[in-house]
This record gives C-alpha cells, structure tokens and sequence, in this order.
C-alpha cells in the first residue's frame, strides 16, 4: 500500500492459515497491525514472529460480539477481513454457522468500521461464488448460475453487504475471489486430508468423487504478493479481482504428486460420481486476467505449491494432531 498514512491495520481471522500469513507481510512492511481471532480453526503457534514485534497487538475476540469488535476497532485505519467458516465440504450439516461466521460476521465487521470512521477494506471471497460456471475461465462479470454451495451463497452475501455500504458510507473495498490457496500453515483441504489419511494407512487412499474434479490452486505468498500488488494500483469504490493461477489439475493429479512424493502406491478407492459432496464443483478455473494486468503472475506452479505445502505438513506434524483434537 502506497499510503503510509494508513498505518493501523486490523486483521480478522490473524491467526488462521492467510491471516498470520498477511500479518506477518505487513508488520514487515512496517504497519501497525492488529489481529483478531477466536482460535477456533486458527493457532497461537502461526503468530510466535509476530508477537516479538511492537507494532502487533493480538485480541482474541469473536466477530459475532459486536459490541468487543467496535471497541477492538479504535484507532484502526484500513481493515482486511480474512475470518470465516471455510467448511465448504460439511455446510449442508450446519447451515447456520454459514450465515453466521460469513454474511452476520462481515456485516458486525462493517458495522464496527462504520462506528470507527474507518472505510477501507479488503475482504476475501471465493471463487465458488461462481457456482457451476457456464463460462470458463471464468471472468470476474460472468452471469452468475445458481449457487450450488450454502459456502459460496453467504460468500456472495458478503461482497454484496461490502457493495452496499460502499454506495451507502462511502467506503472503499477490494474483494479477492480467491482459488484454493495452499502453502505454509494450511491446515485443511485436500492435501490435509489426504495426508492425514495415509499416515494412518499408507495402502489406500479414499477419494470422494470420480478424482476427475479439476481445480485450480495458489501458494500463499503469490497469494500474499498479489493482494499487495492490487492495493498499489487499483482504486475504484469497488475493486473486484479473482485470484489464481493460469492452469488447473485433476484431483488425480495432485494424488500423484502427494504419493510420489511420499514414496507411496496406495490403493484409490473412488465414493463415484463427478462431485465429491454437495456444493462441490467439478471444474473451478478462473480467468485472472485482470489480476494480471496489474502486473503480477504467480512464481509457482500448482504441482509445486502441492509438494511444497506437503513438505510442510511433514515437518509440522503437529497440525495433524491438533486438527484430530
């Protein structure tokens, strides 16, 4: 960000797998930053470099106490509201926590700025807002489908709110569409679960769906870069972007870089059918040329942010164990 002036930052969900990520990005850019989590999915552990720094401040507060968020605002200039239930596989089984920790929470955040004076803010979408796109790659003003995930409707609730309140209260906001996003602290999805699953057994491997799925991915510090990059260049009231990369995989794919890696040949036992659960969508891939066009590309491909962020999980075995808790 170009405007140093904006140098109180406040990071919901900063200690989650990109917001400790972002934290840590911009304490070293020399903002002010405070994050704000429940520890619900994220760790203490993610923020050890960040605690050693004067300029952090951590609260741990939940974003439906409105009335702990607005206090925990003061004095904040510019917000990056990354919390969220991201539970995409299980929403059909608690519907409300969709609504609550998605749409309820990103209005208490606006809400909260509103009665801080505060009016710039990044939000992290998804690109399952699309549903099951008639267009791909699928551009930022494609028509949109029926929303096929309860994930990607409050998603779409929340941009819309962000809409809102920016024609409302003259606020400003950059919305990131994002692709799966992979790298150092991931502490769920595919390579999670499938590494967490050949731990305990290294002969077979479950595979929800026909693995023909293709899905398109990011690591965490293109992800990092890019929505650092966007803030330097784009200044529209509403400055909407999807976020990935130029290429897509199988699930069968990443399953052959996850078990070579590995040195393992376990046996695939496919659930059937071209969509893993409800809401899965059997073919993500986003146009990001727009992203690209302020400048920035991804440095890495997918087949290396899948062996990277397995490297990872190896060396940190601990996420496994705490997840299983």
């Amino acid at each position: 960000m170009k405007n140093k002036k904006l140098k109180n930052i406040f990071v919901t969900g900063g200690a989650g797998f990109i917001g400790s990520s972002l934290v840590d990005r911009l304490l070293h850019e020399g903002y002010h930053v405070t994050a704000y989590d429940n520890f619900s999915t994220g760790f203490i552990e993610f923020l050890v470099e960040a605690k050693k720094n004067k300029n952090f401040r951590l609260i741990e507060g939940d974003l439906l106490n409105q009335e702990s968020l607005a206090k925990s605002m003061q004095g904040v200039d510019f917000v990056f509201h990354l919390a969220a239930n991201a539970d995409v596989r299980f929403g059909t089984e608690h519907p409300r926590k969709d609504l609550e920790q998605n749409t309820t929470a990103t209005f208490n955040v606006l809400e909260a700025m509103r009665t801080n004076h505060v009016s710039k803010i990044v939000f992290s979408s998804t690109g399952s807002i699309y549903g099951e796109a008639n267009v791909i790659p699928t551009p930022e003003n494609a028509p949109f489908p029926v929303q096929t995930s309860l994930y990607g409707a409050s998603k779409l609730a929340c941009e819309g709110l962000i809409q809102a309140y920016a024609e409302g209260f003259g606020f400003q906001g950059w919305i990131f569409r994002f692709v799966s996003i992979l790298g150092p602290r991931y502490t769920h999805g595919h390579i999670f679960d499938f590494y967490k699953n050949l731990l305990k057994d290294p002969t077979r491997l479950k595979v929800l769906g026909n693995g023909k799925q293709k899905k398109s991915y990011l690591y965490i510090d293109d992800c990092i870069e890019a929505i650092m990059a966007t803030l330097e260049s784009a200044n529209d009231k509403i400055n909407i972007f999807n976020l990935g990369t130029d290429e897509y995989c199988q699930v069968t794919d990443s399953i052959g870089w996850i078990t070579r890696h590995l040195n393992l040949r376990p046996q695939l036992e496919f659930t059937g059918g071209d969509r893993g659960w409800i809401g899965d969508n059997p073919f993500i891939f986003l146009d990001c040329s727009r992203m690209r066009g302020v400048g920035w590309k991804p440095k890495l491909t997918i087949q290396q942010a899948v062996t990277k962020t397995l490297s990872y999980l190896e060396q940190n075995k601990w996420i496994i164990n705490r997840r299983d808790v």
